[in-house]
């Protein structure tokens, strides 16, 4: 197998140190089995939101859902939110329907993904 990186974003850094121990050895034993699903276009398990070209993969690890892009070195994981979090941030925009639907629909979730990668100037 090919070298395969999981690349943090420094948004997605700080907000894995913000989770506890047991939560961030949880997310980073998930990205073990990751290389194999994503090397081999396995990606139908995992949520997808598209918007203008752009497609982003939610996987679901507890009360957590990491979002990230397939890279050529691997996958850039842009953020990682809590279940709790997305469930308000649902509820205030007042949307009634399922959680990827929802997200991928609505233009606050894409400007929380693009504001991060503004300040850090992330490129494919």
């Amino acid at each position: 197998m090919s070298l395969f990186q999981v690349i943090f974003t420094p948004t997605s850094a700080a907000e894995l140190s913000r989770v506890s121990r047991d939560a961030q050895l949880q997310i980073l034993k998930e990205f073990r089995t990751l290389p194999r699903k994503v090397l081999t276009s396995n990606l139908d398990e995992f949520g997808k939101l598209e918007r203008e070209g752009r497609v982003l993969y939610r996987l679901r690890v507890g009360d957590y859902r990491i979002y990230f892009e397939p890279h050529p070195l691997g996958v850039i994981v842009h953020r990682i939110l809590s279940r709790h979090t997305l469930k308000d941030f649902l509820f205030r925009s007042g949307l009634k329907m399922g959680e990827d639907e929802a997200l991928q629909q609505n233009p606050q979730f894409w400007k929380l993904i693009e504001s991060a990668e503004k300040r850090e100037n992330i490129k494919n």
